[in-house]
């Protein structure tokens, strides 16, 4: 049977995919903070086994993934966090907990599963198409995600020689808690269940990296590519009111 853990299981995306690989026979490690969430997941799934810590505690992490009760050939860090900066006036507080949760979070977590990699594992990181350009008031976010992408393909690297692969994903945007608190118009947004779905494919492929929704992602990959100048005035044509 394959194995899949599986943080921030507790909401969104990787709530579904905590079930959708249930759902498919998979021994599932759904790991997150909220215990009634890991509860209801337990008690519906006899295949998948819960987890409980906070990415932010390095100590909390290590040891909850210290004493596993089995090891996953598949890791999916999808924990993450959204805030927005208003007006571009920097908030460091703001800053500090998107970058706690996004890139020292996943490093924690990083740190506490890397003895138990071995050849033929796979580690899948959720970074956003928002690293690939920058776009208005996604200074904390979009930079936390950049830091992902850039991590992912780094460790990517330095992980071929031990057999280890690792893929990033790249979301656009997807209807999810998070997404639920945002004011602006989100264009072609997706539901958790085709997320869950294009990060399954893409995996179960071995793809290196996964972009969904192909249409949304294509454009913003297009325009990542042009000259800083050409993408600072059709992003602000696009997202400026």
């Amino acid at each position: 049977m394959n194995k899949v853990l599986i943080t921030g299981a507790t909401s969104g995306i990787g709530r579904q995919l905590a079930e959708d690989y249930a759902k498919q026979n998979w021994q599932v490690i759904a790991c997150g903070r909220n215990q009634q969430v890991l509860e209801e997941l337990s008690s519906q799934f006899s295949n998948l086994q819960t987890v409980r810590f906070d990415i932010t505690d390095v100590e909390q992490t290590n040891h909850a993934l210290s004493s596993m009760p089995f090891t996953p050939e598949l890791w999916i860090l999808n924990a993450g966090n959204c805030e927005y900066i208003d007006d571009g006036e920097m908030n460091v507080s703001l800053l500090a907990r998107v970058f706690d949760t996004n890139v020292i979070g996943l490093s924690n977590v990083i740190q506490a599963i890397q003895s138990h990699l071995r050849a033929g594992h796979r580690v899948a990181m959720v970074g956003s198409i928002a690293s690939e350009v920058a776009l208005p008031r996604a200074e904390a976010y979009g930079a936390s995600k950049a830091a992902v992408s850039y991590l992912a393909r780094a460790l990517r690297l330095d992980w071929a020689e031990k057999g280890v692969e690792v893929s990033t994903i790249y979301p656009g945007f997807v209807a999810t808690p998070l997404t639920d608190k945002n004011t602006f118009p989100m264009p072609m947004i997706i539901t958790v269940e085709q997320a869950s779905q294009a990060i399954r494919d893409g995996l179960s492929k071995g793809s290196s990296s996964i972009y969904f929704p192909k249409r949304f992602t294509w454009i913003l990959r297009f325009i990542g590519t042009l000259p800083y100048s050409w993408q600072h005035a059709i992003t602000c044509k696009m997202f400026r009111p």
